[in-house]
């Protein structure tokens, strides 16, 4: 027997457009021969409030109150804001040829107002670098930044530095064989237990 469920309108009016999961995004890309990367100048700065909804993002200075025209990193809506942008002015391009696609996408950039990065945009490149790995040749790597982060990363001297390492342990697990075995001494240590860096931590 199932339980009932009722969808409540929530009063805090948070933005739920879903964001693309990375892996996702990265599974999509791996096996395409040709990859373009388009980074946009000011990503979000791009995007101007509703006329009326500016005091939501209102701030205060020594200056006095300020309400902002535009969105800003920082606040509770902006990514969901504009991915649900680019996802609709982009949507008709969906599965285009990659050169035809390229042209299409700066066009609607340019209606739109929107500018690109250029030191930071990549056209029909066979490798890409993006959201810390990198893709070529139908297969995915890791970034070998991320690879000498790990490596160098001092030794953790208290549950916020460990933590922080298994941060940047689990951004890239699905590299590494095996991966709950290898950190299964150190998830031991961010338990209640008393603070103990020895044995097989080290």
């Amino acid at each position: 027997m199932a339980s009932p469920f009722f969808f409540i309108k929530k009063d805090d009016g948070k933005n739920k457009y879903t964001l693309p999961l990375i892996n996702e995004l990265i599974d999509k890309v791996k096996g395409a021969k040709y990859i373009t990367k388009l980074d946009v100048h000011w990503g979000y700065y791009n995007i101007q409030f509703r006329d009326g909804d500016e005091w939501k993002a209102a701030f205060r200075t020594n200056l006095g109150l300020f309400e902002p025209t535009i969105m800003f990193f920082g606040l509770c809506n902006v990514a969901a804001t504009f991915q649900a942008f680019v996802d609709e002015i982009f949507k008709e391009l969906i599965y285009q040829d990659h050169q035809e696609l390229i042209i299409e996408v700066l066009k609607i950039m340019h209606e739109h107002h929107l500018y690109l990065k250029p030191q930071k945009c990549k056209f029909e490149t066979q490798t890409v670098k993006y959201l810390g790995h990198i893709i070529r040749n139908g297969e995915v790597h890791m970034d070998p930044k991320k690879t000498l982060a790990i490596r160098d990363w001092p030794k953790p001297t208290n549950l916020k530095e460990l933590q922080q390492f298994l941060g940047l342990g689990n951004w890239l697990c699905h590299f590494i064989k095996d991966y709950s075995l290898v950190v299964k001494s150190l998830m031991a240590l961010t338990g209640k237990a008393v603070w103990d860096w020895s044995g097989e931590a080290n």
